[in-house]
């Protein structure tokens, strides 16, 4: 996978075409718990750009980077996850970025770690993040990259307990292959091959 990516020392230029959003917390309690796979995807997506998300604009840290010979904006909203739209829309209007160029990527509880489910658009499937970033640009049609963090392990299991938790170090590892498939896909995505990116790495 390294391939995709071409290592510089230039910033990118150009305008900017995509952004690419990992949804989590701010915070280093909420660091590498389920809720922050977002986060987390980011942070490796940024590594193997040779990029760093470091600025703050838009609410969140942000950081340019080039992908698949796009420029890109690398986001991580810190407005806490249920506000996620607030930073994800003002980037949108900024950019003049339509939804179908803005691609977001967060944690699926209907999927076991190390799996992930990339889809053109569709519902918040009851996510909050994924909900306010639908309400406030008043589209669904985000291409998204939802990646497992397990179902709670019981029905009566709180859920906001369960998503801020932390993995196992056996779900960390799974999660880590799935990570570097998302980071695959996002490049395809770039490139205008997201039904290669969904045929490839849908599991």
């Amino acid at each position: 996978m390294f391939h995709l990516f071409r290592k510089s020392s230039l910033m990118p230029t150009g305008p900017v075409e995509y952004l690419i959003v990992g949804l989590g917390n701010p915070g280093r309690q909420y660091e590498n718990t389920r809720h922050n796979a977002g986060f987390m995807t980011m942070d490796y997506l940024a590594n193997q750009c040779h990029a760093q998300i470091n600025r703050i604009k838009f609410k969140s840290l942000v950081g340019d980077a080039e992908l698949g010979g796009k420029r890109v904006l690398l986001m991580k909203p810190q407005t806490f996850m249920n506000l996620s739209g607030q930073a994800v829309q003002e980037a949108m209007a900024f950019y003049k970025i339509p939804p179908e160029r803005t691609i977001i990527i967060f944690d699926d509880i209907s999927l076991p770690p190390g799996r992930l489910r990339i889809r053109k658009k569709g519902s918040d499937g009851g996510h909050n993040g994924v909900k306010n970033i639908i309400y406030l640009s008043g589209k669904d049609t985000f291409p998204r990259i939802k990646m497992g963090v397990g179902a709670k392990p019981r029905p009566d299991y709180n859920l906001a307990d369960w998503v801020l938790s932390q993995f196992t170090e056996a779900e960390k590892k799974e999660l880590y292959s799935a990570i570097e498939k998302a980071v695959s896909a996002v490049s395809l995505m770039v490139e205008g091959k997201t039904e290669e990116a969904m045929n490839r790495y849908n599991s």
